[in-house]
């Protein structure tokens, strides 16, 4: 038996189910707004809308990118700047990127650094008000002088027992730059536990790299952190992704459940590759050594040794090996396709947006990715 409907009958047409009583009358202005929906360009509505940080060397290839891909940066992050024990603070930023960023709208935050990653001249600093007091200082002039929006903490290998005077400095500094109009943020190794740690290795990464950062105090005094959400593995462990997913969610998780704000997070994307291979020195002898490369280096690697090359779906990489005169040897891949994956974790979390280490090692094919899937804040 036919069922009946008092106002509302049912008809198939074009394979979509439309109510007959209502709809025939609007018919024509229903199609055309289908038509216009399904014309819309899909990057139109998914694109993300991001602060998208981009770090930058002092190399002709990262100057090239920069300037090639300027309506794509929110931010550039030079790493530019050192600090001595004594707080005083020297570098300068290419002038040709200082041009470019003002023509473009591009905010300027250079990167200072404890030279080398040098634990004990930065512990020297922390114990000296007087030279953290000349630093501030410092950065407050070069950031007025050079139109500075402000500055980026890139102080790393820190001992977990500078964790307080290290927190201590960085709520001075924010104080003092916002004091100015100036921005403080910090790029912080990633950790996703205070606690639990599973061996000696984990042991030594959270004494010696993650400890020291009071995630949630330096969020709240700062302005934002750039967690770098990258080198997941590295020279020190064996062969596997610069940044997989898995260990991407978890680490950017464990700073939401800390309370940090996901406003406040900037999330770490590579552009670089890593590959493992036997080495040799005088002091070590025979060992495994990994590094960092660029996209146009691994693929060179590659080609060379003819590896077949294979992706990895639940880490969202690639990774190839090859042999090397009977040895094996690796590379991990970060290029278009895996860096699509990492985009869509912004929208995942709703973050602030990214920090990108760096300019000029990356897939060139990536830049259409990021054109598609955010928008870039401007400033």
């Amino acid at each position: 038996m036919k069922r009946k409907f008092k106002k509302y009958s049912y008809i198939r047409a074009g394979g979509l189910l439309l109510l007959d009583y209502r709809v025939r009358k609007y018919w024509s202005q229903i199609v055309l707004l289908l038509l216009f929906i399904v014309a819309i360009p899909f990057s139109a509505i998914a694109q993300y809308k991001s602060e998208n940080l981009f770090y930058y060397v002092d190399t002709e290839e990262s100057f090239k990118s920069f300037k090639k891909n300027l309506d794509q940066i929110s931010i550039v992050a030079p790493q530019s700047f050192s600090i001595s024990k004594d707080g005083v603070v020297w570098g300068e930023v290419d002038q040709r990127v200082l041009s470019l960023a003002k023509e473009n709208g591009v905010k300027v935050i250079p990167l200072i650094v404890n030279p080398d990653f040098d634990q004990q001249l930065f512990h020297t600093f922390l114990q000296d008000t007087a030279a953290q007091q000349r630093a501030i200082s410092m950065m407050v002039k070069l950031a007025n002088e050079y139109n500075f929006a402000g500055w980026q903490f890139d102080f790393e290998n820190i001992h977990i027992n500078d964790r307080e005077l290290f927190t201590k400095f960085y709520r001075q500094t924010a104080q003092a730059f916002h004091a100015e109009g100036l921005s403080l943020s910090a790029a912080v190794v990633p950790t996703n536990t205070d606690f639990d740690l599973k061996t000696e290795y984990h042991r030594f990464l959270y004494e010696f790299w993650r400890g020291a950062y009071d995630l949630k105090a330096m969020a709240k005094a700062g302005d934002f952190l750039s967690l770098m959400t990258y080198s997941q593995h590295t020279s020190r462990t064996p062969p596997g992704p610069v940044a997989g997913i898995p260990w991407m969610k978890e680490m950017v998780e464990y700073l939401l459940d800390k309370g940090v704000n996901a406003n406040k997070i900037s999330l770490g994307i590579p552009f670089y590759s890593n590959y493992w291979y036997a080495d040799y020195s005088e002091d070590k002898g025979g060992f495994m050594n990994g590094q960092g490369a660029s996209f146009q280096k691994v693929q060179g690697m590659i080609s060379r040794y003819d590896a077949e090359v294979k992706w990895l779906e639940k880490q969202k990489t690639r990774y190839a090996l090859w042999n090397h005169d009977g040895v094996f040897e690796y590379a991990y891949v970060e290029d278009a396709r895996s860096i699509r994956y990492k985009l869509e974790l912004l929208d995942e979390y709703d973050l602030r947006g990214f920090s990108v280490w760096r300019l000029g090692q990356e897939d060139p094919d990536v830049w259409p990715v990021i054109r598609k899937q955010t928008t870039p804040v401007q400033h």
